[in-house]
């Protein structure tokens, strides 16, 4: 079993983030690289596996959430990262985790939630042209 990363130690270290009550560590969308690249790094943290990110819709913004593992020391840690609903962009880690690209382009392109600097960010699972985003709340169904 993977061991939880001491998220306030984790927030010292790192220098930014916020340890939340329920085990995530919250940082700012303008911090969110340099967080995992410092988390990446072989002779730093060592977090060098991604094994998943997904994203929430709340009436008045995004949370996006990745859960980064080092398999070295057997410990997890969960980040999460609120965005704007009016322009919902973060930056792409797909550089960093290549298990970033493809759900990075399935939270696109069933939220649209834009991830800069990601190497081919188009729909992957709806066609071209398809109008909407289907996982938004806001998404209406024609009946």
């Amino acid at each position: 079993m993977t061991t939880p990363a001491n998220l306030d130690e984790l927030a010292r270290t790192l220098g930014t983030g916020t340890p939340s009550t329920d085990g995530f560590l919250i940082v700012n969308p303008d911090d969110l690289l340099a967080v995992a690249k410092r988390l990446h790094e072989p002779l730093g943290l060592d977090y060098e596996y991604m094994d998943m990110i997904t994203a929430v819709d709340y009436p008045r913004h995004f949370e996006i959430i990745y859960r980064v593992q080092s398999l070295k020391r057997n410990e997890a840690v969960i980040l999460k990262t609120l965005v704007n609903k009016d322009k919902p962009t973060v930056p792409s880690l797909s550089a960093l985790w290549l298990g970033a690209n493809y759900q990075e382009r399935e939270i696109y392109d069933l939220f649209g939630i834009t991830f800069t600097g990601h190497p081919k960010l188009q729909r992957m699972m709806l066609w071209e042209g398809f109008q909407g985003y289907p996982l938004r709340k806001d998404y209406k169904l024609d009946t």
